[in-house]
């Protein structure tokens, strides 16, 4: 009966995979989003403001930071939960698959969640004079909260490490 149950439980890791396939639809719309981006810029190009064209890239470099975080997730949630993944030329597997544990992967997490919020942060700065400063502060508080728990989650893991 145990043996039943072991391999119960370690066959429902498969409910994960319609979750990272989930996760892939989300790529593709950050990735349709971006293109929006760039094809309602490009006809008023040059009738806009620099900080309008700074806030416009701000927006797409947002845009590939949260990209990059769902290929992280996918490809090292798949790996550690699911099954590795096989390519037929090892030469194009990234450098990092393989190698991230789950502690990694939350402090990756974190930091482009930190990284993430410092870009949408300056974006409110940029348009400062245009924000409540009530919300500016939330923004700054917010963000410090991001940035001292990536920081714990960090003395976390290093402190887990040395044991």
């Amino acid at each position: 009966m145990e043996k039943i149950i072991e391999q119960v439980i370690y066959a429902a890791r498969w409910l994960m995979f319609p979750v990272y396939i989930g996760l892939s639809f989300g790529f593709i719309l950050l990735t349709l989003k971006f293109f929006q981006q760039i094809i309602f810029v490009l006809p008023e190009i040059f009738v806009m403001s620099e900080s309008g064209l700074v806030l416009i890239v701000l927006s797409l470099i947002d845009i590939a930071l949260v990209g990059g975080l769902l290929v992280m997730v996918m490809f090292s949630g798949y790996e550690n939960f699911i099954s590795k993944m096989e390519m037929r030329n090892q030469q194009k597997r990234l450098s990092w698959m393989g190698t991230m544990d789950v502690n990694s992967i939350k402090n990756k997490v974190a930091s482009s969640i930190v990284a993430i919020s410092s870009v949408h942060l300056l974006r409110v700065f940029m348009e400062a004079d245009k924000v409540l400063d009530n919300k500016i502060m939330w923004c700054v508080l917010i963000h410090l909260t991001f940035v001292l728990s990536a920081f714990g989650m960090s003395y976390i893991d290093k402190m887990s490490k040395k044991k």
